[in-house]
């Protein structure tokens, strides 16, 4: 088979895989709407036992009045009504805190409901997965190289390392959950990147000859992966934080989510790891502009948009450390940073002239 041919079949399997990703995220909505449902039964449970603990009391209080009237009448039964109150406050108390504690742990403990939605929507997420690597691998096929060279490429790589996380994480953590967020962006990237961005197969420029291209640029793209899931459990804790405190009751699901500071504690392992392999990424792009340009930093744009990424990445690690920043600040830090990740790719690739103008359209200096 030709590489045009290739060329075809890989667009093709990119468009197959755009629609796989959108009936996984329906299928994930609709788990999330399911999940709506359980967060008001939730409610409702709360609310009927605050109701039976006040019951509780005031037949306490009927009890302890009564038993004041007796003292008065005969001190006999004064010392037996005192003894049947004591035990009735004993079970009283005894079922109060039952439904108290039970009703904690159901609202605050983490649900995995397990609907059918769920398991559609991560099987689903499965099947576009394995036809986006197809349209991956075809496209190198065609290609005759990395399928990495461009925007398109860097676009149809990266949000297939974005679901590769996103799936490998399952195996440690059940974060299907996040589902929505991550086959909903994925999708979305995608679409406009095979609108936007795409190009017809082209040999690759000089400057990108080097096996640095397969290490440095690959990197990037996971280190990509891990921070696009740890800004969706960012923004999942912001959302869990807001309701801890009092507000977003009208968003019902959040109770059946996970606590914020259990997903901040997932979302800092994810990015730890993402900021490793972005920290890889910068020191690898030097070492080839070295080789490339006989310089290791130049202040080139996307060399200064790398590094600011990496700042941020790195304040958020800081901040979690650092009394008074852990929480929601440091969870703002994680979405700034991946909203910078995109800017890098997408404004400065588009708009910013340098000697990183790759992107492969009309628009490239050609350099």
């Amino acid at each position: 088979m030709d590489s045009d041919s290739l060329a075809t079949l890989s667009l093709v399997a990119v468009y197959s895989a755009i629609a796989v990703y959108v009936l996984a995220f329906i299928a994930f909505v609709l788990d999330l709407s399911a999940r709506s449902a359980r967060g008001l039964k939730l409610d409702a449970e709360r609310e009927r036992d605050a109701a039976a603990s006040g019951d509780v009391d005031a037949r306490r209080g009927q009890l302890a009045g009564a038993s004041a009237a007796a003292r008065g009448a005969v001190a006999g039964a004064t010392a037996t009504a005192a003894g049947v109150l004591e035990r009735a406050s004993s079970i009283g108390g005894a079922s109060t805190g039952s439904n108290g504690a039970g009703s904690t742990a159901t609202v605050d403990d983490e649900v995995n409901i397990g609907s059918r939605w769920q398991r559609t929507g991560l099987a689903l997420t499965v099947i576009a997965w394995l036809i986006h690597v197809a349209a991956i691998v075809m496209r190198g096929l065609a290609a005759g190289r990395v399928p990495w060279a461009n925007m398109f490429e860097f676009a149809m790589t990266g949000t297939g390392v974005i679901v590769t996380v996103f799936l490998i994480v399952q195996f440690w953590r059940d974060l299907r959950f996040l589902g929505a967020y991550v086959t909903g962006i994925v999708a979305l990237l995608l679409g406009l990147a095979t609108v936007n961005f795409y190009v017809a197969v082209t040999p690759l420029p000089p400057p990108l000859q080097s096996a640095w291209l397969v290490i440095h640029v690959f990197v990037a793209t996971l280190g990509t992966g891990f921070f696009a899931v740890g800004a969706g459990l960012s923004i999942l804790q912001l959302m869990q934080v807001r309701r801890e405190a009092g507000g977003m009751q009208r968003v019902p699901l959040l109770r059946t989510l996970p606590s914020s500071e259990a997903l901040e504690s997932m979302a800092y392992r994810v990015i730890v790891v993402g900021f490793a392999f972005w920290t890889f990424t910068l020191i690898a792009g030097a070492i080839w502009a070295e080789r490339a340009w006989g310089r290791y930093w130049g202040w080139d744009t996307k060399e200064v948009w790398t590094f600011v990424i990496w700042v941020v990445f790195a304040g958020y690690i800081h901040a979690r450390a650092t009394k008074g920043w852990r929480g929601s600040r440091a969870a703002y830090l994680a979405v700034i940073g991946f909203t910078a990740v995109l800017f890098n790719f997408t404004i400065v690739n588009l708009f910013f002239k340098g000697l990183h103008s790759y992107s492969g359209l009309d628009l490239d200096t050609g350099m």
